[in-house]
């Protein structure tokens, strides 16, 4: 069967003044499945993301989101696709001065005519899903870490996006949570349907939910592995490549080629 795109991403280049981060690099995410973004410091992961989901506008090339050309659209395309994505910062993001509640509700009341009430529906729903049902007036410093990246995949969720973006969502969590973590995530891609871009270095995550992975890198400016994380582990013939899928010092001249 063929896939349909949902993110095609066309001979994309970033930069920041003169420095070149990112060089001609091409690639498309499917329909419900679950993408990850990844590669050493410094390679243009975060960079990539912003560009993705429209802070910044690519020195040239295009980024298409769901048939709608992000990097060049007016205002209000740029709007109607605000409320396709959702995107679960690294940190949660939460507004510390409100609850969890009022926090989900934000999206909704910005972007919707829904009463109170019904709005009060949809943000307990959000947070039941997240598995905080009974911590609606709870605030984020009442939490745990943990609790406080469900709490911002809720916010996320909460005009049900088509896509989930999602940075670094295992950075600060111990191993047991960072799992639990990784079981909503997949347990919400199955039950949903919903495409979920995720930026992470994290190879324990990576095994755990990524159907397909790109890998940026520093020193070409671009893609230099694209597939099954554990594939690419155990048969990729480059170098540099399976180096970072076992997590070991590169020991060999890095050469792009022989993917």
């Amino acid at each position: 069967m063929s896939r349909q795109a949902i993110i095609r991403v066309k001979d994309l280049v970033a930069r920041y003044g003169e420095d070149t981060i990112l060089d001609n690099i091409t690639f498309d995410v499917y329909e419900g499945e679950i993408f990850v973004i990844l590669g050493g410091s410094g390679c243009g992961k975060s960079t990539l993301l912003k560009h993705l989901i429209g802070l910044i506008r690519p020195y040239s090339g295009r980024v298409t989101i769901d048939g709608d050309d992000i990097s060049h659209c007016d205002d209000e395309t740029f709007q109607k696709i605000l409320r396709k994505i959702g995107v679960l910062y690294q940190s949660g993001a939460l507004f510390g001065s409100m609850t969890l509640a009022e926090n989900v509700a934000l999206p909704i009341e910005e972007y919707t005519d829904l009463h109170k009430k019904a709005i009060e529906t949809v943000v307990n729903m959000k947070l039941k899903l997240v598995d905080l049902d009974g911590y609606e007036n709870h605030l984020p410093s009442e939490i745990s870490g943990g609790m406080k990246k469900r709490a911002g995949l809720a916010r996320a969720m909460a005009l049900n996006p088509k896509i989930l973006f999602f940075d670094e969502p295992s950075a600060g969590l111990d191993p047991i949570t960072a799992i639990e973590l990784d079981n909503l995530i997949n347990h919400l891609n199955r039950s949903l349907g919903t495409t979920m871009v995720i930026v992470t270095h994290e190879l324990e995550s990576i095994y755990e939910v990524a159907h397909r992975v790109i890998m940026l890198d520093k020193r070409t400016k671009g893609i230099i592995a694209e597939g099954d994380p554990k594939y690419l582990r155990d048969r990729s013939q480059n170098a540099f490549v399976k180096h970072f899928f076992n997590r070991e010092a590169e020991k060999e001249t890095f050469s792009p080629k022989g993917l």
